[in-house]
């Protein structure tokens, strides 16, 4: 690697950080402009059924509201891409909190209490939200999220478990989980000479743009989204979500900028989930631990409005070699909000099952954890057959043993106390796909030697500033701090959501192309530059509409150090190690964050994140953060991010993986795993509560 200041992997520090630590940066609810009004939805109040009269005189007679829009005087969508966005146009209620009226005032605490006088009226149906793995609505679709096939078989796993010497036969569960970003979903749109300008708290503005202008009947050129700085998302921002339309809807009925920011107890409902799965793990091995079975077997649940099926066995036809497999994906319609997009969607869930069986076959087995997984390392990927790009998952489990102290510990369980504290280590795999999407960039070169970059990516807390302008410096021989980036606008050049750990990945192949475009123009051009500069433009549809011969996966290797609390059944983390093979690191210091910030997440979805259907009402009952309980300081004392230096040529041209997804997968297993080790009970649902945990302590 180069010295230069501006080769990639060195630890730039993120260019808008002082400007979020000051309140600079604004954000989709600090775009207000004189004339602003406000939104507050009225949610429904039944799981399922119809509206049969709504009675606005109240809300109208609050000081400062403008006006109520309904089903009945909403403005007319055409059919939108997604259905979560027909709002307001009839008197259907498919789940609990779905928007049945919307509230605009002159501020929000006027849109609030005007949202409380709406009377609303309902025809009510009998409900159905709890899934269960034997539901008889249960069926198989054909594919699941992401385009994958919802079944898959090769040989026949079920005779080779059946004979198999040493077997591992384990349901678990898992509830729905929750996205929660820092900052919620907000909205300020307006429009002017019939142009649609829209602040959006999103993944993606290009998406928006493409949505908005489909359910508004609008030619693209005339809508322009702006998501300059966004707040996290995990997902749940990585498609277009109600708020935006409404907000659209309400300020052409008013004719003034309408802004609509989401309180965080209606989240829940319209922002998507992490759905809830049942699933069977069941695998086969000799009595040296090698596999002759795997069967991973998944039931889940999506709304009446949409499919939506989690992909978690997906991950179980990439990681271990078998000459047997079958993995498949069974859901049922439910009257419940529409799951969706949640850091690491399949792998995150469908990882926690498979390591933890994993682990529990060792244990059958008498074989250390790690050397299990070693032993049956896949040459090539188990379904395709597809050889891997590269594939160095036996190098950190290696390294991460070494890291860790692995093989200092006792194998037995329950084994080491420290006062009432019982001490475990555990264990898990992790994978991610390796993924990409076509985008566009334009690379300008000024007279006076500095050069501008746009391309429409997201900033989600990533640093996408900071790493883009390190590829476009690293072609352009420059400092980064030379290199200006415009990204979050759909005025930029095309580019795809931050999501799917393909962010950079997408954007910097088009910024890396546009760029070594600019270099050869510059080469070819003699004279001073003109006092426009020169621009190129590049895209990158022509390199990712070719598939892969090879199989693109990130790996990593997760170490958990538990100490349970006997007398209480508290599970304390006390130390975290994460080791990962993730392509070249562009910037070490935005991925280390990254990984930490995974992993963190995954500790959250092992010991204190969980969300309960309640079967009466219909909605989810842990909907602020007094409830759903996300990770804090003193729940990570130490956590650690390394990762191993891998070349691989067959990705793009910077030879990078996507990193911000696979921090999460395989956490949650290996803290469970340690958990076991701990206190000797395997429990196999999540979280790992201590009402849980009590009934199996001494």
């Amino acid at each position: 690697m180069s010295d230069s200041p501006q080769a990639l992997g060195r630890p730039v520090v993120r260019r808008e950080g002082r400007d979020k630590v000051t309140g600079t940066a604004r954000y989709a609810a600090e775009h207000t402009t004189p004339g602003s009004l406000y939104g507050w939805i009225v949610p429904a109040t039944v799981a399922s059924g119809r509206v049969t009269a709504i009675r606005t005189a109240d809300a109208l007679a609050v000081p400062g509201v403008h006006t109520v829009l309904t089903h009945d005087n909403a403005p007319r969508l055409k059919e939108p891409d997604d259905p979560i966005l027909a709002v307001l146009q009839d008197d259907r209620v498919p789940h609990r909190g779905w928007p049945v009226a919307l509230v605009v005032a002159e501020s929000p605490e006027s849109a609030r209490a005007g949202a409380e006088a709406v009377y609303v009226e309902y025809a009510t149906t009998r409900h159905d939200v709890v899934l269960t793995g034997d539901h008889p609505g249960l069926y198989t679709p054909e594919e699941a999220n992401g385009g994958h096939p919802a079944l898959r078989e090769r040989g026949d796993a079920t005779r080779a478990f059946d004979t198999a010497p040493v077997r591992v036969d384990a349901t678990y569960t898992l509830g729905g989980l929750h996205n929660h970003p820092m900052e919620p979903h907000a909205s300020t749109a307006r429009w002017a000479d019939g142009h649609l300008t829209v602040h959006d708290s999103s993944q993606g503005s290009t998406a928006v743009r493409d949505s908005l202008a489909k359910a508004l009947g609008l030619d693209q050129d005339s809508i322009t989204v702006i998501s300059e700085h966004v707040g996290g998302g995990f997902g749940s921002k990585g498609t277009p979500r109600p708020q935006c339309v409404l907000a659209a809807m309400a300020a052409r009925h008013t004719g003034r900028p309408v802004q609509l920011a989401l309180p965080r107890r209606n989240m829940a409902a319209l922002v998507g989930h992490r759905a809830p799965t049942v699933q069977r793990v069941r695998l086969g091995a000799d009595r040296d631990g090698v596999l002759t079975s795997v069967s991973h077997e998944i039931v889940t649940h999506t709304s009446r409005i949409k499919e939506f099926v989690e992909q978690a066995a997906v991950p179980a036809r990439v990681m271990y070699a078998s000459p047997h497999s079958r993995t498949e994906h069974r859901v049922t319609a439910l009257d419940v909000p529409s799951p969706s997009w949640m850091r690491a969607p399949g792998e995150a869930s469908g990882m926690y099952a498979l390591e933890s069986a994993m682990d529990e076959l060792a244990c059958a087995l008498g074989i250390d954890p790690v050397e299990l997984r070693l032993r049956n390392e896949p040459e090539t990927e188990p379904d395709s057959g597809r050889p891997f790009s590269s594939r160095n998952l036996a190098a950190c489990l290696s390294e991460g043993a070494r890291r860790f102290g692995w093989y200092g510990r006792d194998p037995q369980p329950a084994a080491r106390e420290e006062g009432p504290w019982l001490l475990g280590t555990g264990v898990a795999s992790a994978t991610y796909p390796v993924l990409v999407s076509r985008s566009a960039a334009s690379a300008q070169a000024a007279p006076d030697g500095s050069y501008r970059v746009g391309v429409n990516a997201t900033d989600i807390g990533t640093g996408a500033r900071t790493v883009l302008a390190q590829i476009a410096a690293s072609v352009l021989d420059t400092p980064p701090e030379n290199v200006t980036i415009d990204i979050g606008s759909s005025d930029l050049p095309t580019a795809p959501v931050a999501g799917g750990s393909a962010g950079t990945a997408s954007w910097g192949s088009a910024v890396h192309k546009a760029a070594t475009a600019l270099v050869r123009r510059l080469a070819e051009h003699t004279g001073p530059l003109p006092p426009e500069g020169l621009t190129v433009t590049a895209d990158t549809g022509e390199e990712t509409a070719q598939e892969s011969p090879y199989a693109r996966h990130a790996f990593g290797a997760h170490f958990a150090e538990v100490a349970v609390d006997s007398l209480t059944g508290e599970v304390r983390v006390r130390r975290l190690l994460g080791v990962f093979a993730a392509g070249r690191i562009l910037n070490s210091r935005t991925a280390r964050s990254q990984f930490i910030g995974g992993m963190v997440m995954g500790l959250g979805m092992a010991l204190t994140e969980g969300s309960t259907m309640d079967p009466v009402f219909g909605d989810f009952t842990e909907s602020d953060l007094a409830s759903y309980h996300v990770p804090s300081c003193a729940d990570v004392p130490d956590i650690r991010a390394h990762w191993i230096d891998e070349e691989d040529p067959y990705l793009n041209p910077m030879g990078s993986k996507g990193i911000g997804e696979i921090g999460i997968v395989g956490t949650a297993a290996a803290i469970g795993n340690a958990v076991r080790h701990a206190t000797g009970a395997r429990l196999r649902e999540l979280p790992l509560t201590p009402d849980k945990l009590l009934p199996y302590l001494p």
